[in-house]
């Protein structure tokens, strides 16, 4: 028999965190599955600054374990495990872990987060947090005064770039084609940018230092030139993939895969069922944006439900 589960919380980041925290406080008794990366994409963030509440900054790690403790705190049933499929057709909903253990859930918060899409350099994934970074706005800070190199040539590599010129002595957006494709307004903003410059045709061939990032290799994929830049900090801005593929038969979303809830809350089309972080915000991704949206669709689940127990009574 599948097991019945009253508040289903997907997902262990900021979102899910806090989404379990007022849901375990309101008595909802919550159960959360961690998912593959359990405490989300911090957990590969060494410092963080941006967090209220931290005023000498926490590693990214030893704040998801704060998360994880005052989850469990409050009784939240805490479980390793990664939602394989789910079955949103009707009431209860139907929720698959690890393509063997089945529950029926009254509701379902998704906090499924997004994941960075990489290069895919064995340099980049070892000096990943040591001078490699998927966010700017996370991890600018550290490289201020200091040389940097961006790559991406959509909307998200030239905010980043803008956005690092305001910190950094100079930034170089390597970009892999002969034009951009971000927006025209973003165009002229990276072009205005005066220590900001283009690399056309230009692709990494590797990220050089052995503990920090102290270059990168880059060829020219027109003339198969290679030369290298000396930068502190290496930023990859090619997007973000939401982590939503087993709801895509049942929820809306946008082209990207970000999932569409009703403006103001974290309501999807499916009754029941709440979305919450980076997997329903493509604009902010930020830990705190996260784990506001997080207590939102705690209480709007709690909302849900009360309405569903008067329905019965």
């Amino acid at each position: 028999m599948p097991e019945e589960v009253k508040v289903l919380i997907l997902g262990s980041g900021p979102a899910g965190y806090t989404a379990a925290i007022y849901a375990a406080r309101a008595g909802l008794n919550p159960v959360m599955y961690q998912g593959d990366q359990p405490g989300g994409q911090l957990t590969i963030t060494n410092d963080v600054e941006n967090y209220p509440g931290y005023p000498d900054g926490v590693m990214g790690p030893e704040m998801m374990v704060d998360f994880q403790k005052q989850a469990e705190r409050f009784g939240t049933d805490n479980r390793y495990g990664l939602a394989t499929s789910v079955d949103f057709s009707g009431y209860p909903l139907k929720v698959t872990i690890d393509e063997k253990h089945e529950i029926t859930a009254s509701s379902v918060i998704i906090s499924t987060g997004a994941s960075a899409k990489w290069l895919g350099l064995e340099s980049e994934a070892r000096l990943n947090g040591k001078g490699v970074s998927a966010c700017a706005v996370c991890d600018g800070f550290f490289f201020r005064g200091q040389d940097v190199a961006v790559v991406g040539g959509g909307d998200t590599a030239a905010e980043e770039a803008t956005y690092l010129a305001k910190l950094c002595k100079k930034v170089y957006l390597l970009v892999r084609r002969d034009e951009m494709r971000a927006s025209n307004i973003m165009q002229q903003r990276v072009l205005k940018t005066p220590n900001l410059e283009i690399l056309w045709n230009t692709e990494t061939d590797e990220i050089l230092g052995d503990e920090e990032v102290e270059g990168v290799r880059v060829f020219n994929n027109k003339t198969g030139e290679k030369s290298v830049i000396p930068v502190g900090g290496f930023f990859v801005a090619i997007g973000h993939q939401p982590n939503t593929e087993i709801f895509k038969d049942y929820l809306d979303m946008d082209p990207s895969g970000y999932i569409k809830t009703i403006p103001g809350s974290t309501l999807t089309n499916v009754e029941g069922v709440f979305a919450s972080g980076d997997a329903q915000d493509n604009i902010y991704r930020q830990a705190v944006t996260a784990a506001g949206t997080g207590c939102m669709a705690a209480l709007d689940a709690e909302r849900f439900l009360s309405a569903k127990e008067l329905e019965t009574a």
